[in-house]
């Protein structure tokens, strides 16, 4: 049964199935003007499929840190120590190779926010772990 409040006719429903027959058939638009066609992604787009620290890299930019820290740890989690952020990461199943690395900062300091801690991690990847021992 039909309640009347569609938007489009029965006629104009049909025309537009017919219109989209060739996309679907083909995978790829039928349009002969291509500012129609939605734009690719450029070479120099950032990749969104695995965010930006992927298991099998280890992060490299202060932005890709704090980007993967603030979506994992919330606001209460600070300010903490690094043995507490670590039990976070893994109640989170944050990547090893963030959690191996918030190993490797000194457990005396306290951090207050994930600027802080994204600092402090970046500042020991390029110094390395002889720094704190």
């Amino acid at each position: 049964m039909q309640r009347g409040s569609d938007r489009l006719s029965v006629h104009r429903d049909d025309e537009m199935k017919h219109e989209l027959q060739g996309l679907l058939r083909s995978g790829h638009p039928t349009r002969s003007e291509e500012w129609h066609d939605p734009e690719p992604a450029a070479e120099d787009d950032p990749e969104v499929a695995h965010g930006p620290v992927t298991p099998s890299r280890a992060p490299t930019s202060l932005e890709s840190v704090r980007l993967e820290l603030a979506r994992i740890l919330g606001r209460k989690s600070f300010p903490a120590s690094p043995r507490e952020l670590t039990r976070e990461l893994r109640g989170h199943q944050a990547p090893d190779v963030l959690v191996e690395a918030l190993e490797g900062l000194p457990r005396q300091e306290r951090y207050g926010n994930v600027q802080e801690l994204a600092q402090a991690l970046v500042r020991a990847r390029e110094t390395g772990p002889e720094q704190y021992a």
